[in-house]
């Protein structure tokens, strides 16, 4: 009888616990359908103000960062620095388009596509 009490205490408890598990992923799944249908509303009124046509077009990241690494092949002992890219590439050269590189060239570094050998200066990795 003991056995069947304790069998009975650890099953209440185990469905105490689920029910408290079942009631936080409740709240949660309702806090994400509310931020789901507030971001279909935006996009809603974003596509009915944004004139057609006008799109932005998409970056083509890849293309971007192949082309960093291309302008290595040329000079695969050559560091060079970020705004030096930049003219290699004929890229804009002002300072928030170089930034973005910047932070390519460490993403690229990461990867071990390039290494640092100083800081602000890169080179292709052999």
């Amino acid at each position: 009888m003991a056995d069947l009490q304790a069998q009975h205490d650890e099953s209440s408890a185990r469905a105490g616990e689920l029910r408290d598990q079942i009631a936080h992923l409740t709240a949660a799944l309702i806090e994400i359908e509310a931020r789901l249908a507030d971001l279909a509303t935006t996009q809603k009124v974003i596509t009915e103000r944004v004139p057609p046509g006008t799109e932005p077009d998409t970056p083509e990241t890849n293309t971007t960062y192949q082309a960093i690494v291309n302008a290595f092949n040329p000079h695969p002992h050559q560091e060079f620095r970020a705004r030096e890219l930049h003219e290699l590439l004929g890229m804009p050269t002002d300072e928030a388009t170089v930034n973005i590189t910047r932070s390519r060239l460490g993403r690229l570094t990461r990867q071990g596509f390039l290494t640092q050998p100083g800081q602000g200066r890169y080179q292709k990795r052999t």
